[in-house]
């Protein structure tokens, strides 16, 4: 008896230590809301969902039918995944699972970050590489891509291309959120998770001002839909400080439910869901391609119902439009916040009127512009606070389509490059192989068959190769040519210069596939493959280019045939 009241002390202590440390640290319930009214009388009808979500077929612990019913005691209605991938896996479809529609993308990584794509159709080759070549190639395969976790502290993670043209980006990550968190606040939050779940973790989010001040730039010249990315695993690693995903003990922590219910986006769709799966996940992805969703933080006040629309003349838009103007333009937005909720309007980024309370309307002139709107609580957490809602922008006038970044004039300067086979030459490791077909004159065209090693541990690859005059590309400031492949896949253009061992290289890869087109490369536009002296191609030490077949865009073992014809080096002037 005695022992086993001494087990009992032993163990009670530490127990009442935590108990008293929750009590005084464990946050405030969050507030329970009045919802909005049923939709209708011009306000569109909304659905609540996660995006970002990874299961077991990457490096989450749940099943899709887990995750599916940890939504739905979340309140959620739709749930996205985005599994780490290539993008050459076949998405499940679209379904119904606990009364929750869920959706299959896939996160892919790239040399600048990773990029989540939904509804793309499967890549006939892996995606990879430049982060501007998988946004072309996501749109490409009928995909809408969003910047993953742009403020993460870890590189490996963060996006950072950012004169890529993607689609969207995430203006706040939860994985991001605990990444830069101080241990005292970590240890804190994991006391106080057993306790209140959601309530803990929106302890940790604060907003991310250089991520927002990025967004707002980019949104006075195109259009981008801003997400907030759950990035949930249900994992957290116990061996590692710094990444819970690298390492194989772990715990479940924390839960899908809890991270679902801390935030959610909230997505306008022009009707209500038919329940045919297909159908109701296709109006979604077009509702969020649009940019017709906004993101409420659960975990402070729930559930949010917000409005955020401008007229001008006979013209409205609502949150992702753009607005056609025909004189003044009025903006009026409203949401169900609590006492002493505030509404900030900012005008390309820059707050222009704050007001108190729950509705907000602002006279502006028909100039160009981007609003959107930003919810504050008081006693919000982070420093600075965290916002309770953020809308996507109103894009006032102008011409917010575009997303070619940077026009470049025409070439007036012509060098051209023969295909001549006696020019050039074949580069591959010791397990590839490459057969170099001469030009005839029926066909003046320099065809390359190739086949990579079957072995991904020799680095397969293999390269048409060909020296240039020094004069000539160190004033060029493009190459182009015209080039077909007997199959879909990408072609690694290359830039060498000799600088000891096997030189320095600059790099850009093209798309090609069954049809014959021109393609330009411009050389200012190559990045660095390794390490260089310089970030851009060094054009007066650069003395040969080269046409790379390698395991970035291609598997080990991949056989084909690529062609070119009026291969030549150009310059502006």
């Amino acid at each position: 008896m005695k022992i086993l009241r001494s087990v009992a002390v032993v163990t009670a202590a530490p127990v009442a230590a935590v108990l008293l440390l929750a009590a005084f640290t464990v946050p405030p319930r969050r507030l329970s809301l009045e919802p909005a009214g049923p939709a209708g009388a011009g306000r569109p009808l909304t659905v609540t969902g996660a995006f970002h979500v990874h299961s077991l077929r990457s490096d989450g612990t749940g099943t899709v039918g887990e995750i599916a019913a940890s939504a739905a005691r979340a309140n959620l209605q739709f749930v996205i995944l985005t599994d780490h991938g290539d993008g050459t896996r076949e998405p499940d479809p679209p379904g119904y699972r606990h009364g929750v529609l869920c959706i299959d993308g896939v996160e892919i990584s790239t040399e600048g970050g990773h990029y989540a794509a939904l509804g793309m159709k499967p890549s006939p080759y892996p995606l990879g590489g430049e982060p501007r070549d998988v946004v072309e190639d996501v749109r490409r395969l009928g995909g809408f891509g969003v910047a993953a976790h742009p403020g993460s502290p870890k590189p490996q993670l963060r996006w950072r291309e950012w004169t890529a043209p993607f689609d969207g980006l995430e203006w706040l990550n939860a994985d991001s959120e605990w990444r830069d968190e101080p241990g005292t606040r970590l240890a804190r939050v994991f006391v106080d998770y057993f306790f209140r779940g959601p309530e803990s973790l929106a302890l940790m989010l604060q907003r991310p001002d250089p991520v927002l001040r990025r967004y707002d730039a980019l949104t006075t010249r195109r259009r981008v839909v801003a997400m907030a990315g759950h990035d949930a695993h249900a994992r957290l690693g116990l061996r590692s400080a710094t990444d819970p995903y690298e390492n194989g003990a772990f715990v479940r922590l924390p839960s899908y439910q809890a991270v679902f219910a801390t935030f959610a986006i909230r997505v306008e769709l022009p009707a209500r869901w038919t329940s045919e799966a297909g159908q109701d996940a296709a109006a979604l992805l077009g509702a969020i391609q649009a940019g017709h969703v906004y993101t409420a933080i659960d975990g402070l006040a729930t559930p949010a119902t917000f409005d955020f629309e401008a007229t001008s003349g006979p013209y409205s838009a609502r949150e992702g439009d753009v607005l056609k103007t025909a004189g003044p333009v009025r903006l009026g937005a409203a949401v169900n916040g609590p006492d002493g909720t505030s509404m900030l309007l900012l005008q390309d980024g820059r707050p222009l009127r704050e007001v108190r309370g729950t509705r907000l309307e602002e006279a502006v002139g028909p100039v160009t512009a981007t609003y959107r709107v930003e919810v504050r609580l008081p006693n919000a957490p982070g420093a600075p606070p965290i916002p309770w809602v953020v809308s996507n922008p109103i894009y006032v006038g102008g011409d917010f389509e575009t997303r070619t970044l940077l026009t470049r004039p025409p070439a007036a300067v012509r060098i051209p490059l023969a295909v001549d086979a006696a020019e050039w030459h074949l580069e591959h490791d010791p397990r590839s192989h490459g057969l170099l077909s001469s030009p005839v004159a029926a066909s003046p065209r320099l065809s390359l068959r190739y086949t990579l090693a079957s072995k991904p541990a020799v680095s397969p690859f293999v390269a048409l190769a060909r020296p240039v005059p020094a004069d000539a590309i160190s004033t060029a400031d493009r190459l182009s040519f015209r080039a077909g492949s007997d199959h879909p896949m990408r072609l690694s253009v290359q830039v060498r210069a000799p600088n000891g061992g096997a030189g320095e290289r600059w790099v850009r890869s093209v798309y090609l596939d069954e049809t014959a087109q021109d393609v330009t490369v411009f050389l200012d536009e190559m990045r660095p493959a390794g390490a260089t002296s310089t970030y851009q191609p060094d054009l007066k030490k650069a003395d040969m280019i080269l046409f790379v077949v390698d395991t970035v865009n291609s598997r080990p073992g991949t056989s084909g045939t690529i062609w070119l014809e009026d291969v030549r080096l150009e310059q502006a002037k």
